[in-house]
Formats: structure tokens, C-alpha cells, sequence
């Protein structure tokens, strides 16, 4: 598995990979190229982006930082894997933090912003059309970033984007059913009727709905990952 990861980081690497170690290493991860659990050997990572141990073992502790990856003493790094305690607890944040953005953002939003939401909800139809888990995984959030950035709150937006970080490695939406994935997508299309009608307390209703449903599908995947429970 560790010598897939590299192997990767040896095609995909830029040309200007030495400054670019912590966001080659933090896209990886975020892409599930790292999966939860696998090793991070610093000398190895180094060789692959042919620089000094030095910038990887610092784009390494600001990844320990951001929750995306541990360290244990004689253990060496890892990409995260969070046990099902864990998993609830982010999605609980998550689930807050997304509920206090749509709030502000239902009357703040613009009709280009509604415009670009309902390209996204189309494309997530389409993927569901043809199977394309890969493209409904990334425009997953990209719907959800576009129904709350209007909220113009910059620091509540770095919090939501960071807790929707720590899960990403398990490329939840990836794995998720076409029932569930229809599911999702009519909670789309209602939010999107709530953000139209202006209508804030329809917007969070349905938004409680579809984070319930979310939380569900994280915690079914984390299991079919023998991912740990707490105690």
C-alpha cells in the first residue's frame, strides 16, 4: 500500500514539488489516494519529491495539526483513522457549523450563486445517471460550499471546511448506494427551493434532514472499514 502511495506522489508530483510538499501530501489525502490507516515514512516521501526530509516532516506536522494525519512516537506518521466515536462527533460539529452558514446565508445569497448551486444539483443527477461516483463525491461539496460561502462569514467557513476535511479520506460518497445518492439529491433540490423562496427555517429543516442521512452513510462506510470504536 505504502509503495502505491509513492508511486503516486512520483507520477503526480509538479515540477515545483518542493514547494508544494504539504498541498501534494494534504491533496492526496483529501483525494482518499492515502486512505485512513496507511503510513507516511518521511525518507520515502522525501525521495519521491526529491527534497530534503526536512520540508516533508514539516508539511507532516502541519497535517498532524489540521487532524489529517498522527503521530506516534516509534510508530512514525499516519493518515488519521478515526474511530466511530470520532466520526459522530465531527459530523455533529460539521452538521452545527453548516446549519449556522445556511442560516445567514439563505438571505444573503444572489441569483448567480442560486444559478451555480442548481448547475451543481444537475451534474449530481447526471452522475447518478451514469454511475459516476467519483464526479457525485466532488460536487457533493461543491454544492454545499456554494449554499454557504454567501453566508460571508470567512472564519465559520475555515471551521466548516476543516471538519469536512477529517473525512474526507474516506471518500464517503464514493461508496454510498444509488438509493442513498437519490435520496441526497432530492434534499438538494429542496434546499434549493428553500434558498429561491427565501424561506430559512424550510432551508434548515431539509438541511437536518440531509445531514442525517450524511451522518448514516459516514458512519455505514467507517464500519464496512473495520474502522474502531471508542473503548
Amino acid at each position: 500500500m505504502t509503495e502505491r502511495l509513492i508511486a503516486q506522489l512520483v507520477e503526480t508530483r509538479s515540477d515545483s514539488a518542493r514547494a508544494n510538499v504539504l498541498e501534494e501530501l494534504r491533496r492526496l489525502i483529501l483525494s482518499g489516494g492515502a486512505p485512513p490507516g496507511i503510513q507516511l515514512p518521511p525518507g520515502e516521501l522525501a525521495d519521491a519529491f526529491q527534497v530534503s526530509p526536512i520540508p516533508v516532516r514539516e508539511a507532516l506536522k502541519t497535517l498532524v495539526g489540521e487532524g489529517l494525519v498522527v503521530h506516534q512516537r516509534n510508530a512514525g506518521y499516519r493518515v488519521s483513522q478515526l474511530s466511530i466515536d470520532e466520526l459522530r462527533e465531527i459530523y455533529f460539529v460539521r452538521g452545527t457549523l453548516e446549519q449556522a452558514a445556511l442560516a445567514q446565508a439563505v438571505s444573503r445569497i444572489d441569483a448567480a450563486g442560486i444559478e451555480r448551486a442548481r448547475r451543481h444539483h444537475d451534474e449530481l443527477v447526471t452522475a447518478v445517471k451514469y454511475s459516476d461516483r467519483k464526479a457525485f463525491h466532488d460536487i457533493s461539496r461543491e454544492f454545499h460550499r456554494e449554499l454557504t460561502a454567501p453566508c460571508a462569514m470567512p472564519r465559520l467557513l475555515n471551521m466548516f471546511e476543516a471538519t469536512w476535511n477529517l473525512t474526507e479520506p474516506f471518500q464517503v460518497m464514493r461508496s454510498v448506494g444509488t438509493t442513498v445518492q437519490e435520496a441526497l439529491n432530492t434534499d438538494h433540490a429542496n434546499m434549493l427551493e428553500g434558498f429561491v423562496a427565501g424561506d430559512t427555517e424550510a432551508v434548515l429543516e431539509v438541511a437536518q434532514t440531509h445531514h442525517r442521512r450524511l451522518e448514516s452513510a459516514v458512519i455505514e462506510t467507517a464500519a464496512s472499514l473495520d474502522v474502531r470504536h471508542d473503548g
